[in-house]
């Protein structure tokens, strides 16, 4: 079964096994409005957490994504190229950015939950 941890800056990583499939959050995607590029880090690219991994640019401004766990990209989300709306369409499915094989699961326990991520963005339960 997956687990999906958030950050404060508005991230999600679904952890299943080593790997993270990491995004934007639906409340993300609505703040920036309509996206019309994504710029994906390269496969093999080692980050560290908190780096900045991604840019997404929308009608409304540009915003970097920072990397929630550090590891190694090992696949990235490539039809957001062509196609950047996915995203706003399905923010915590088909619109995921990039896979990272995490190198600290440890990291993963100062992320948030998804109770208390609502709570940051200030959605109802």
């Amino acid at each position: 079964m997956a687990t999906v941890k958030y950050t404060k800056e508005h991230e999600w990583v679904r952890v299943e096994g080593d790997i993270g499939t990491v995004g934007i959050t639906d409340h993300a995607q609505q703040q920036l409005g309509d996206l019309v590029f994504i710029d994906l880090p390269a496969v093999g690219k080692k980050v560290a957490k908190g780096d900045e991994a991604a840019v997404v640019e929308s009608v409304k401004a540009a915003s970097e994504v920072y990397a929630p766990v550090g590891g190694e990209v090992v696949e990235v989300n490539a039809a957001l190229g062509d196609d950047p709306a996915k995203v706003n369409a399905d923010a915590m499915g088909g619109g995921w950015f990039f896979k990272i094989r995490i190198a600290d699961p440890k990291e993963l326990d100062g992320l948030l939950d998804e109770a208390a991520y609502r709570e940051l963005a200030g959605e109802s339960h």
